[in-house]
Parts: C-alpha cells; sequence; structure tokens
C-alpha cells in the first residue's frame, strides 16, 4: 500500500479519537465496529484494527471472540468465559430440568449481546458436550444433562 492511501500515523489518529468517544461515554461498552471505523475514516481494515491494537496496548479496549471490541473500564468486572460455559449456566440459574425447552438462538443472541451464528456455534459445543438435545431448524432445543459446576483452585 502506498503511503498516500494510509498515510503514516493514521492508526494512532483513529486511535485518539476512539479515546475522546471512551471518555466522553461513561456507559459504552463496545467500540464502534470495523465497517464504521473504516467508512468514517476512509481507511482500510488493516488500519482499523491497528487502531484497535493500540487501545488494546493502553488497557481500554478488548477483543472478544464472535463479539465487538469492548472498553475496559477500571472498576468494571467483565464475564471474560468462553459463550458456551456462559450459555451453559443458564440451566442453573433459570432452574431448568432435564427434559425441559432451553431458550431459542434468537432469545440467548439477544441477552448476550451477540450474533445467532456464534450462539449456534456455542450451542453446538453444549450438544456436543451432551448437556443440549435436539436443536436444528424449527426443532426446541432440550436440557439433556445439568453441567456439573468447575472447582476453581
Amino acid at each position: 500500500m502506498s503511503q498516500q492511501a494510509s498515510p503514516r500515523g493514521t492508526f494512532l489518529k483513529i486511535a485518539d479519537s476512539v479515546k475522546v468517544l471512551i471518555q466522553g461515554n461513561p456507559e459504552m461498552t463496545e467500540l464502534p465496529s470495523l465497517a464504521e471505523v473504516m467508512a468514517e475514516h476512509g481507511v482500510s481494515r488493516g488500519v482499523a484494527i491497528r487502531a484497535y491494537g493500540v487501545l488494546r496496548q493502553e488497557g481500554l479496549a478488548e477483543p472478544v471472540p464472535g463479539e465487538r471490541w469492548r472498553v475496559v473500564r477500571s472498576g468494571t468486572q467483565v464475564d471474560r468465559r468462553p459463550l458456551d460455559q456462559r450459555i451453559a449456566e443458564i440451566i442453573m440459574a433459570d432452574g431448568l430440568d432435564v427434559g425441559e425447552a432451553f431458550p431459542s438462538s434468537s432469545a440467548l443472541a439477544e441477552r448476550f449481546g451477540v450474533s445467532r451464528p456464534t450462539v449456534t456455534k456455542a450451542l453446538e459445543k453444549l450438544e456436543t458436550a451432551g448437556v443440549l438435545a435436539g436443536g436444528g431448524q424449527g426443532r426446541v432445543r432440550t436440557v439433556r444433562a445439568v453441567p456439573a459446576r468447575e472447582e476453581r483452585s
């Protein structure tokens, strides 16, 4: 890529503009999508990723697999467990018994703020582990087994 197409330091300017957004909005939990940054600043995906990398190095943001980048604020607790573990916890939290219907992927996507394909992958892991049964288009997933809580030392 020529220097004119992506002048040196453009990613730093983008990182600075996103920092201003974060500081100006204390309720902000997710960074703008890479597509939004690309459109707003007229840069490539690589430049946008590099700008977010600067925010990561400064401890202001972190990537979340299957989701948008998350704002990191001091003093706040964030559940960093994989999505399939957080979804499995619903069985215990909602008091679901073996054989009961499990929430739909659409409901779970809304509950966790992720896309439906991301939820589907997590649900497939739970089906493989024997925690859920059924699934598929038009079929209701049911609880097959109550997951055991892992002890942490």
